[in-house]
């Protein structure tokens, strides 16, 4: 587990600089969930289509929700960089906005209280905006110090118990280091993963009532 959580945050900065994706094209009509993170979440070595938001957004379809999701991840995205991506993606139909970022900070260094400032800023201002949000939670390995990792993982249901907001602890949880859910580089899920996780996003989405 130790080695899988080092590798999934070497997979969160696997690009040098962030860029931004292409959102998928706009169908007309129903609320959508925004989804924003870095290369976990932008779909890293699999088609666009494969991708656990666009998975999610099949899901919705095929139940019938009125909800679409549109994947709005930069590779590479920090805490501190990911508000640039959001005010592009923010588009009226917007409603819920789904935060799965943090874990390059954890890997690069950045002060935990940065982190937490950055993304409760974030929240915030997607609050004052009327959004529906929701926090995911990232980790890092202990051999990064006990008290490092434990202080990194404390700053995620901080800021959510903080903001209000619904969290999910962690999103990779149960595909990180299972080589049947990752792909060759045992770091970015494959399209199993990819479909794992979004089965739990949409799970904890329904849970916390954010499709109402």
């Amino acid at each position: 587990m130790k080695r899988a959580l080092l590798i999934l945050l070497a997979a969160a900065a696997c690009a040098r600089k962030p860029a931004p994706v292409s959102a998928p094209a706009a169908k007309t009509g129903g609320p959508v969930a925004l989804f924003v993170g870095d290369s976990l979440t932008a779909g890293y070595g699999v088609d666009a289509e494969d991708a656990w938001p666009s998975v999610l957004d099949a899901q919705w379809r095929r139940r019938g929700l009125p909800w679409r999701a549109r994947d709005a991840a930069v590779s590479g995205a920090t805490s501190a960089g990911i508000r640039q991506e959001v005010n592009w993606a923010l588009t009226p139909d917007v409603k819920l906005v789904f935060v799965c970022v943090g874990g390059n900070d954890g890997l690069r260094g950045v002060p935990p209280e940065t982190t937490r400032r950055n993304l409760d800023d974030l929240i915030g201002f997607l609050q004052a905006k009327g959004l529906r949000v929701a926090l995911a939670g990232m980790k890092i390995p202990p051999n990064y110090g006990a008290a490092r990792a434990a202080q990194f993982a404390a700053i995620f249901p901080a800021v959510a118990r903080q903001r209000g907001v619904a969290f999910m602890p962690f999103l990779l949880d149960g595909v990180a280091g299972d080589p049947a859910l990752n792909q060759e580089d045992a770091i970015h899920p494959n399209v199993a993963g990819h479909k794992r996780v979004a089965a739990a996003v949409s799970a904890f989405l329904d849970k916390e009532g954010l499709l109402k």
